[in-house]
């Protein structure tokens, strides 16, 4: 009925049982959409029961769709693999008559609507825009088992109006300053569309976090395509969700860190923006660019004991994601860049070399030991003189920048193939633009690189970070003439050269030679990725 609550609850498949195999299946219901004026939330457990709701508010034949997460058993944890929809029917009226269900079949045992009494904490909410505030939003705050659940829905033509009073390059600020253990933000595929064009970006505001999101990262048009080009852009709605992990996942991140010696610095979160038109979902989890998100410190946090952020990867291992510390509105808050969603946290780790305490570049080695990014060979030590790989390389540079995920490979060379260590790593490199073959479909995992074949990778991976080296008239040249063997360097190779000595990424070696021909070592790696990531400021200098 018009002005209650909408109840969903729904039970998922197999959600209750004990694995005994890898491979062990499960469905658990995550999140559900309504026609109704496309109305959406999260479900949250208690016992088996999931449930969710919102207050109706137009009189109408509407539809809920709900989506279901399907997990594996990986021997140690549940992992999360495809989603997978089923719909009901709900009927609202104009007036109380009486409760109102409907169920159907897919791949949850059960799934039913009714209303019930009308939730609280229904307020009108202010967007800034450029920090001009409009009322352009509706808070909805429920109560969902143990969990407390804001919606956020933003009003499409006053956040359209604003943006184009403002022009391009407007910040669209929604702010939630409750506590909630849940918030999702609510708009459609047309606003995104609109702030896309305006260069707009999206700042979420929670108690402890602001996420930075430019429209144009998101690539509208791409989703679109996903979901289907007939789809009308203002018919898709879009969820972005920033929440406490369940608890599985809050224990699995606790876990990892244990069995590594890290210390946890901030509680996990969770990230995910998804889009529904009807049964279709499309999830959106990389990004055409670095995505920042600030996660608050807490209060008596002592700054030497925070490293690094850390994503969650599907195997339950974590992976660097390069981290700043800021202060904003006097809070400390641990500045997480990003190309991907998913489960972050920050943690505190110390990593040490035997072999490396008396060498020049201890500290690099040290420092990105410690953030996750190059390991040592097994016994302590890290062998900084010697040659790098070509796989070694790949490795190293694509943890620097956040991208390495467990699990994500693909045959590309046919002298990489899946069971190497370096599979995943190689695939990654190769799709970021990184690095090519050889020509004949080979990559060459276990040959050596010259360091202008690493200045060319290098310069390359700039183009991800967004660090650009500009040069006045003559510059380039005067640059290069500065290091006595720079005619040696080949010339596909000079640029990049020239791009890494303006940047600082590079000083050379005995203080005047770019040694282009020479092989680079696993300690040059290290401090041509750190200073990468430092001139890039995603990590501090």
């Amino acid at each position: 009925m018009v002005g209650q609550t909408v109840t969903i609850t729904a039970e998922g498949n197999r959600q209750s049982i004990t694995p005994t195999v890898i491979g062990d299946e499960r469905y658990y219901p995550t999140t559900w959409s309504s026609t109704e004026g496309g109305k959406s939330g999260v479900f949250t457990v208690t016992g088996q029961v999931y449930s969710s709701g919102y207050t109706s508010t137009l009189a109408g034949n509407y539809t809920i769709t709900a989506t279901f997460q399907k997990q594996t058993w990986n021997r140690t944890a549940w992992i999360n693999s495809i989603t997978d929809t089923k719909t009901i029917s709900l009927t609202v009226s104009a007036v109380i008559t009486g409760d109102n269900s409907g169920s159907g079949n897919g791949n949850s045992d059960s799934g039913e609507g009714t209303s019930s009494p009308p939730a609280t904490g229904n307020t009108g909410a202010d967007i800034p825009v450029n920090d001009k505030e409009e009322n352009a939003g509706i808070v909805t705050t429920i109560q969902e088992g143990d969990k407390t659940v804001t919606t956020v829905s933003i009003d499409q033509s006053k956040v359209e109006q604003k943006l184009s009073q403002e022009g391009k390059g407007a910040i669209v600020t929604i702010p939630v300053t409750d506590k909630s253990d849940v918030v999702v933000y609510e708009l459609t595929g047309q606003t995104v569309k609109s702030m896309e064009a305006k260069e707009a970006v999206l700042q979420i505001k929670t108690d402890n976090v602001i996420y930075t999101l430019p429209a144009a990262y998101i690539n509208m048009m791409a989703v679109s395509q996903q979901i289907g080009d007939q789809v009308a852009l203002q018919d898709i709605k879009v969820n972005i969700m920033v929440a406490t992990p369940p608890t599985d996942t809050v224990k699995m991140v606790q876990d990892t860190a244990n069995e590594n010696s890290y210390q946890i610095v901030v509680n996990p979160v969770e990230f995910n923006i998804t889009f529904t038109s009807g049964s279709k979902t499309v999830d959106v989890s990389t990004f055409k660019g670095f995505v920042e998100r600030a996660i608050a410190i807490p209060d008596g946090i002592d700054s030497s004991k925070i490293t690094t952020g850390i994503v969650l990867n599907t195997d339950g291992t974590f992976s660097h994601v390069p981290t700043t510390i800021s202060i904003i509105d006097g809070r400390r808050y641990a500045k997480i860049n990003s190309l991907t969603n998913s489960t972050y946290s920050v943690i505190y780790s110390s990593k040490t070399f035997a072999d490396v305490n008396a060498h020049w570049a201890k500290e690099a080695v040290n420092d990105m030991g410690s953030r996750l990014v190059i390991d040592g060979s097994g016994d302590g030590r890290f062998e900084p003189d010697r040659d790098i790989t070509r796989a070694e390389f790949a490795g190293i540079i694509v943890k620097g920048l956040g991208v390495m995920r467990p699990g994500t490979g693909k045959d590309i060379f046919s002298d990489v193939t899946k069971g190497n260590w370096y599979y995943d790593a190689v695939a990654t490199a190769y799709e970021y633009g990184i690095i090519d073959g050889y020509g004949n479909g080979t990559f060459g995992p276990a040959d050596k690189i010259t360091r202008e074949q690493a200045m060319t990778m290098t310069a390359r991976a700039m183009k991800i970070t967004g660090l650009q080296a500009e040069f006045k008239e003559n510059e380039a040249e005067n640059l290069l003439s500065g290091f006595a063997d720079a005619g040696y360097s080949a010339d596909y190779a000079k640029s990049s050269i020239v791009s890494c000595i303006k940047t600082g990424i590079i000083t050379g070696r005995d203080g005047n030679l770019v040694a282009p021909k020479n092989n680079i070592t696993r300690a040059e790696v290290a401090v041509f990725v750190r200073r990468l990531l430092q001139k890039s400021g995603l990590i501090l200098e």
